[in-house]
C-alpha cells in the first residue's frame, strides 16, 4: 500500500504543482480572464486520464487469460519506461519547472484561448495518462482483488492535492529538487518490482520461457499471506518465489537505474574566455 501511496503522492504532486504554477502566474499577471480556458484544459486532461484508467481496468476483462497477461506485462514494461524517463526528466528540470511553464503560458496568452486550453491540457495530461498507466500496472503487481493498493493511490493523490493547495497559498515551501530526488529514488525501487511482475505476466502468457525456473523459493519463511509478506509486497512488490528472469531483470534495472539516478549532476562548464581582438595599425 505504501508503494502505491508514494506513486499517488509523487505523480499527484507533480500535477498539483503544475496547476498551482499556471494559476498563480495568471493571477499574478492580472490575466484572470485566461483562468477559464486553463481550467477547461485541466478538466479535459483529468477526464481523459480517468477514462484511460477505466479502459485499462474494465476493457481487458473480456480477453482470454493469455491475452490479459500479455497485455498486462507489455503495459507494465511500458509504464516502467515512462516513469523512469519522468524520474530523470524531473531530476533535471525541477529547479527550472516554474520558469519553463510560465514561458509556455506567455506564448499561449499571445496566441489566444485555444492555445491556453492546449497548454494546460498538455501540461497536466501527460502526468495524468502516465499516472493512470503506472498506477494500473502497480495495482496489478501489488495485489489483484484487494482494495488496499487503490486506497493507497487515492490517499497519495489526496495528500498531493492538499500539499499543492498549501503551496499555492504560500503556507508551504517545497525544495523541489530534494523532494523529487528522494521520492524518485523510492519510485525506482517500486518500478523495479512492477517490471519484474511484468516479466512474470509475459511468462504466464507464454511469450517468455522460464515460468517454472525459480531463482529461489522462501515462501515458507515469508508466506505471501502473512502480515510481513503483504507489507513487503505492498511496499516493494516483493515476491518470495521469483523466476530467474524476474530476478535478473529486477536486479539489472535496480542497480543500473538507481546508480545513474543517484549520480550528482555535472556542473555546467564555464564559457571559454574570448580572445582579445588584435589591434590594427
Amino acid at each position: 500500500m505504501f508503494g502505491n501511496y508514494l506513486i499517488g503522492l509523487r505523480e499527484g504532486l507533480e500535477a498539483s504543482l503544475v496547476v498551482c504554477i499556471l494559476v498563480a502566474y495568471l493571477v499574478k499577471t492580472e490575466s484572470r480572464g485566461a483562468l477559464r480556458p486553463v481550467w477547461l484544459g485541466i478538466g479535459i486532461a483529468c477526464t481523459i486520464s480517468l477514462a484511460f484508467g477505466a479502459l485499462l481496468t474494465f476493457g481487458t476483462q473480456e480477453l482470454t487469460f493469455e491475452a490479459q497477461e500479455l497485455l498486462g506485462g507489455s503495459l507494465s514494461i511500458i509504464s516502467v519506461g515512462l516513469v523512469t524517463w519522468m524520474v530523470f526528466w524531473m531530476k533535471k528540470t525541477a529547479r527550472h519547472l516554474k520558469g519553463e511553464l510560465e514561458g509556455k503560458l506567455d506564448a499561449a496568452l499571445a496566441m489566444g484561448t485555444g492555445a491556453l486550453v492546449a497548454t494546460a491540457f498538455l501540461a497536466v495530461g501527460r502526468e495524468g495518462l502516465e499516472t493512470a498507466l503506472f498506477v494500473w500496472a502497480s495495482v496489478r503487481a501489488s495485489g489483484e482483488g484487494s482494495s488496499a493498493p487503490l486506497i493507497g493511490v487515492l490517499l497519495g493523490i489526496a495528500t498531493a492535492i492538499f500539499l499543492g493547495w498549501l503551496f499555492y497559498r504560500g503556507a508551504l515551501k517545497i525544495n523541489l529538487a530534494k523532494f523529487f530526488k528522494w521520492t524518485g529514488g523510492m519510485l525506482v525501487i517500486v518500478a523495479a518490482g512492477v517490471l519484474a511482475y511484468g516479466v512474470h505476466d509475459l511468462q504466464e502468457a507464454g511469450f517468455l520461457d522460464g515460468l517454472h525456473d525459480k531463482a529461489f523459493d522462501i515462501s515458507s519463511a515469508i508466506p505471501p499471506d502473512s502480515w510481513y509478506g503483504v507489507l513487503l509486497k505492498g511496499v516493494f512488490n516483493f515476491q518470495p518465489d521469483p523466476t530467474v528472469y524476474q530476478l535478473a531483470v529486477w536486479s539489472l534495472y535496480l542497480v543500473v537505474v538507481l546508480a545513474l539516478f543517484l549520480l550528482p549532476a555535472r556542473p555546467k562548464a564555464a564559457p571559454a574566455p574570448k580572445e582579445p581582438t588584435p589591434a590594427r595599425g
